[in-house]
């Protein structure tokens, strides 16, 4: 069942934050110690969102549904549709620099001729602004979801179909601990407690990294090391 906030049909236009919970993103992203970044990242999408005015469903995996990534993703923008809305800007919860001017302008492009992408540095996208006329579910679900050519293939799938497609600003999304890395080249355009969350997950990780490797090299250690030829003990048998 999907949650609906502020569904008041007096704007066309909704947003659908598609997102696991804090727990199952700090699991599948493998982030050690990365559920308070994700619930602080949930926290600030649905700030962000509820400024913008727009009305909004919230998707976690407790309320989506289908086999696959794809068919969960596609099921959740038709209910949004089947609930009255004619467009829908789809967004994750891993983007720290959305914001209110993203899913705005994001509103503004968006009509019937138009599509919007939010690229990120990956090469997938944080931001997906559809009209149900542009949405075809078999074909949109055979896109190559959680891959690097997605935004390359979707940008050709809409204008191979004669849509106009309008990008906005390129972001990066968190599915690494190397996209927390990354955040650091933009670190003038965090917040402070942004700074601390991210400082303190990568040296928490830089911590636990350094450990494995230890304890590997004193198993190899431990392991007798045969300084002879293997072909000679092949022969040997």
């Amino acid at each position: 069942m999907i949650i609906s906030v502020q569904t008041s049909l007096v704007q066309n236009t909704a947003v659908l934050i598609f997102a696991n919970s804090a727990e199952k993103d700090a699991h599948v992203k493998r982030i050690d110690g990365s559920s308070a970044l994700f619930d602080r990242l949930t926290q600030q999408t649905l700030e962000t969102v509820k400024a913008s005015g727009l009305p909004y469903f919230l998707l976690t995996e407790r309320n989506q549904y289908g086999a696959t990534f794809s068919a969960r993703f596609s099921n959740a923008i038709q209910e949004v549709f089947s609930s009255g809305y004619s467009q829908v800007i789809s967004i994750g919860n891993d983007s720290p620099h959305l914001t209110v001017k993203h899913l705005l302008l994001a509103k503004q492009k968006l009509s019937k001729e138009n599509i919007v992408l939010g690229p990120t540095l990956d090469g997938g996208f944080y931001l997906l602004g559809i009209h149900y006329n542009h949405f075809d579910k078999v074909s949109f679900e055979a896109l190559p979801w959680q891959t690097v050519n997605l935004y390359q293939e979707t940008l050709s799938y809409f204008r191979s179909n004669g849509c106009i497609v309008n990008t906005l600003d390129r972001l990066i999304d968190i599915d690494s601990i190397e996209d927390v890395k990354l955040l650091s080249n933009y670190i003038r355009t965090l917040s402070k407690s942004w700074i601390s969350l991210f400082s303190g997950l990568w040296h928490k990780n830089i911590e636990i990294l350094t450990r494995t490797l230890e304890v590997h090299i004193q198993i190899l250690k431990q392991v007798p090391f045969n300084k002879g030829s293997p072909f000679a003990i092949s022969n040997s048998i």
